[in-house]
């Protein structure tokens, strides 16, 4: 099938390269602009640019591209910005969105998933519309939750929507017969920084997940401290407090601790609680806001 494809960060990889592998044409990539992505000055293509270059196929920043190629019908995985009206009524449109909707519509179903404290997740294949991700369902793959973190989960997430899609293309009684979203909406809102800061009033729970993000942070003497990796415990310092018992690192919550387990410093690497504490040599024990 000659397909056009939107996408943008590394988790719409997966899909792309699977396409190719299941032997259909890309007649054209359309990702987001080139932009600083580390500390240099230069800018940077986004993952899905970037593979499309290597495997040479031509790239746009422009999605009314899409509608000179002669594609078949288009496919977008997290391409990050919206399709014109005009172009939908052109091109139809499947869509690889990492919920299991019509829960979690929206730009962070992964992050609201595990902030929610889902016990399961997963994956649907949809038809695109203009409205915000209520489109047909063509297949949906569910994921256990359980405790994984983010990263884990993205990743997952991304390798099973490759294949679900690549298997819904093989089937075109399936392609023909799309079924309408059925249940309760839910809406997916964009994570800010703030989302991920961790607060001395959250319960331990409720902390937890934020540290499951993988981008969790606290912040003490002014200073950000990313959380990698923590546990649950009922021994606590006191709410906002930080102190060290049998060698463990406790940052008080609401109702116990999270013992600290990897942190990142502002301005270091990754490192153990305990090498962060050590290195920090408090003289009285800190507070946490």
């Amino acid at each position: 099938m000659r397909l056009v494809f939107l996408g943008t960060p590394a988790a719409s990889v997966p899909t792309l390269g699977a396409l190719l592998e299941a032997g259909h044409e890309v007649a054209l990539v359309v990702s987001t602009p080139d932009r600083r992505r580390g500390r240099g000055a230069s800018l940077s293509p986004s993952p899905v640019k970037q593979f499309a270059l290597e495997h040479g196929l031509p790239v746009s920043e422009k999605v009314e591209d899409v509608l000179e190629v002669g594609a078949e019908l288009g496919v977008v995985v997290a391409y990050g910005a919206l399709i014109s009206t005009k172009v939908l009524e052109r091109l139809d449109f499947l869509n690889v969105h990492f919920s299991l909707l019509p829960r979690w519509r929206g730009a962070a179903p992964v992050e609201r998933a595990i902030l929610a404290g889902d016990e399961v997740t997963g994956v649907t294949i949809m038809g695109v519309r203009p409205e915000l991700d209520a489109g047909p369902v063509y297949a949906t793959e569910p994921l256990e939750l359980g405790e994984r973190h983010f990263d884990d989960v993205l990743r997952d997430l991304a390798e099973s929507g490759a294949q679900l899609l690549t298997s819904v293309l093989a089937d075109p009684e399936g392609l023909a017969h799309p079924l309408e979203q059925v249940g309760d909406v839910t809406y997916a809102k964009k994570v800010s920084p703030e989302t991920f800061r961790l607060a001395p009033e959250m319960t331990v729970e409720v902390a937890m997940r934020v540290v499951r993000l993988d981008r969790g942070f606290l912040v003490v003497d002014g200073r950000r401290l990313r959380v990698l990796g923590a546990r649950a415990t009922e021994v606590s310092p006191g709410p906002g407090r930080l102190g060290v018992l049998d060698e463990e690192v406790l940052a008080g919550c609401a109702d116990g601790a999270l013992a600290l387990e990897r942190v990142v410093p502002e301005g270091s690497r990754a490192m153990s609680a305990r090498a962060w504490w050590d290195g920090a040599r408090y003289l009285t024990p800190p507070v946490w806001i």
